[in-house]
């Protein structure tokens, strides 16, 4: 089952379009990172996919093929967005109250263990609290509703290096505890590394990458070597982006298993930062080896 799958998806804003020709499969069961500049489209296909938009052009569907926005789907969803959407004048037990009251899956002793175990006080006012506590009461009311399907829309953003790491130990925990997927809007590529299964890359609107972390990882390789011999790689490896200096070259390429770098070449695994990076300092290059959309006939190799 996929959590989400898009054809031919667009979003426009007045004349500009935010999302366009976005066709994706994002497989249920992962941890799902998906990363791309401010600008992106990345918000736009989040709001998509909860039904918070609708499309200018082509569709969106959730949980195996659940409209969006539908009360099926939004029963077995939540979403954390980036600003954590909470009544900053209301104590963070009336907050919970309230959410249990509004939700039909509500589990209350999950609420209770959580707020204990972060030591939160209760009588204080949301808007007291600092950014990263408020991010975990946004995160305790998603997942006392006990989802399938957690989306989270940058809310490492405003938190410190601590609270980040406090905010991705709970995620994981739920992860672990109840198998549910989660996708995962991040500038925090980092943070990310240690926690994603599944790779997409969003650069103009367009899906750059997508596919299984590890396998984009295993096929890629930094190499660095004389500049002048960069043409001279292929075709064990295909550059997706170079940098030159005078005498030596920095490389990152795809490259075809076992081959072995040239002679005068030295190469290393990279990390996902640097995956990333690369992509997006090269638009022309794309690496799609995702899942195939249920009844739709996604790509399975790489184009540059």
């Amino acid at each position: 089952m996929n959590v989400i799958e898009t054809t031919s998806l667009g979003r426009r804003f007045g004349r500009a379009w935010a999302l366009r020709h976005c066709t994706l499969a994002v497989p249920a069961g992962q941890v799902t990172a998906l990363v791309g500049p401010n600008g992106a489209g990345k918000s736009t296909l989040l709001n998509l996919a909860m039904g918070l938009l609708s499309p200018t052009a082509g569709e969106v569907r959730v949980l195996g093929g659940q409209p969006a926005g539908s009360a099926a789907a939004l029963d077995r969803v939540a979403f954390v967005a980036q600003d954590a959407p909470l009544y900053r004048h209301l104590p963070v037990e009336d907050m919970v109250r309230l959410a249990r009251n509004l939700n039909y899956r509500w589990d209350q002793q999950r609420a209770d263990r959580r707020l204990a175990a972060l030591d939160l006080p209760r009588k204080r006012k949301i808007g007291k609290l600092s950014g990263g506590q408020q991010a975990q009461v946004a995160l305790t009311i998603a997942l006392a509703r006990r989802p399938e399907f957690l989306v989270l829309d940058e809310p490492l953003a405003p938190l410190d290096p601590l609270a980040r790491h406090e905010f991705l130990a709970a995620v994981m925990e739920a992860v672990a505890e109840d198998g549910i997927s989660v996708l995962f809007s991040s500038h925090a590529l980092t943070e990310l590394e240690r926690v994603a299964d599944y790779l997409v890359v969003l650069a103009g609107g367009r899906v750059q990458v997508a596919g299984e972390v590890g396998d984009l990882l295993a096929t890629h390789r930094a190499l660095t070597g004389p500049a002048t011999e960069v043409d001279q790689l292929g075709p064990a490896f295909e550059v997706v982006h170079s940098q030159h200096g005078r005498a030596q070259a920095q490389v990152l390429a795809r490259f075809r298993p076992p081959a072995a770098a040239p002679g005068d070449w030295q190469a290393r695994p990279v990390t996902l930062e640097e995956l990333v990076l690369a992509y997006l300092r090269e638009p022309g290059a794309s690496a799609l080896p995702g899942p195939e959309a249920l009844g739709a006939g996604l790509g399975t190799g790489v184009t540059r």
